[in-house]
């Protein structure tokens, strides 16, 4: 019994802990829109929201994404859909802060209680100089073929050159 205790409060700590990181990296909620009314608990709505890309300065994500209302939605229980749409843009000059893969991880979120998450991620079309971000959903058991892509041409902002995508790719 003693444990079976330990392991269950480890379990529980791990998951506080997991929660916590989470939370360091929320994205700013620009607005809520309800698509759905629901008499006693909370609606249906899209939420849109903006990540700034953690690698390439002057580049912002906006995703908008459903969220499930009702009872199991007010405590967060319910397994959210995977259609998510994206955005990206140039807003500044884009300046590379390091070195990335293609595919590296701008942002990940759960979208369910257990095994499932959005993610967006970043590549680079260096024969164009244009960054590609994809968002998807992954599903433990089943996976998602329900993806969004965008693009963001890398432009000269003010004087000066753009910087080249490829000059930053770990090969």
């Amino acid at each position: 019994m003693t444990s079976f205790f330990r392991k269950s409060l480890f379990c529980l700590c791990a998951c506080l802990a997991s929660a916590t990181v989470a939370r360091a990296e929320e994205p700013d909620l620009i607005f809520r829109k309800s698509t759905t009314f629901k008499l006693l608990t909370p609606n249906d709505k899209l939420a849109t929201y903006a990540i700034d890309d953690p690698a390439v300065a002057g580049v912002a994500c906006y995703f908008t994404a459903p969220e499930r209302g009702g009872v199991a939605g007010a405590f967060g229980l319910v397994e959210q859909t995977s259609d998510i749409s994206l955005a990206c843009r140039q807003y500044a000059p884009i300046q590379f802060k390091q070195k990335f893969s293609q595919g590296d991880v701008v942002f990940r979120e759960s979208r369910s209680v257990f095994f499932k998450r959005m993610q967006i991620v970043r590549g680079c079309d260096a024969r164009r100089n244009v960054l590609v971000y994809m968002v998807y959903s992954d599903k433990l058991v089943e996976g998602s073929p329900k993806n969004s892509t965008s693009t963001v041409a890398i432009q000269p902002w003010g004087a000066g050159e753009a910087p080249r995508c490829a000059d930053f790719l770990n090969r």
